[in-house]
């Protein structure tokens, strides 16, 4: 076996280990942006936990293919990157989002991606990107679970202050 071929199959065995990790995965077409927005952006994927990097359509295929994803031919046509969402589905989409808007970007823009193990189109990763995050999901949790708590306090409050006036 040629040198090259198994240094495409150890690339194809890292990607799919990243996809196995990953609670999702966005397509970006990219091209058009400057070296100085590729390394913002990916500072922001960092900040944000999640991996932004750039790999060979065709070698991606053979990875989704290895782990029984298809259907993503149309999406990987062109110069794609890829960002991989490790600890929720969001953070990718929603970081890439921001950053378009941010900078207005033309350039910038989300294809499509993989999600629940199955190929999504560029509208459900917009919506997506909309949505909170798992950290805010679970603020808005603990403000519905602590609100009739605080209720019941504050009025079994109002019987103690009334006891005592009495």
């Amino acid at each position: 076996m040629s040198k090259n071929r198994e240094i495409k199959e150890q690339v194809v065995a890292d990607i799919v280990e990243k996809i196995k990790n990953a609670e999702s995965i966005t397509l970006v077409s990219y091209s058009g942006l400057t070296v100085d927005q590729v390394t913002s952006l990916r500072a922001q994927c960092r900040e944000k936990d999640v991996h932004y990097c750039v790999l060979k359509n065709r070698l991606v295929k053979l990875a989704l293919s290895e782990v029984g994803i298809e259907g993503a031919d149309d999406l990987l046509n062109g110069p794609n990157a890829f960002v991989f969402s490790n600890k929720d589905a969001v953070s990718g989409p929603k970081v890439i989002s921001e950053f378009i808007e941010k900078n207005k970007l033309q350039s910038l823009k989300i294809t499509g991606g993989v999600f629940e193990g199955k190929v999504a189109d560029e509208k459900t990763m917009q919506m997506l990107a909309k949505m909170p995050g798992r950290d805010e999901l679970l603020a808005m949790l603990v403000g519905c679970l602590q609100s009739p708590i605080s209720g019941l306090v504050a009025t079994l409050d109002q019987i103690a202050e009334k006891k005592e006036a009495a």
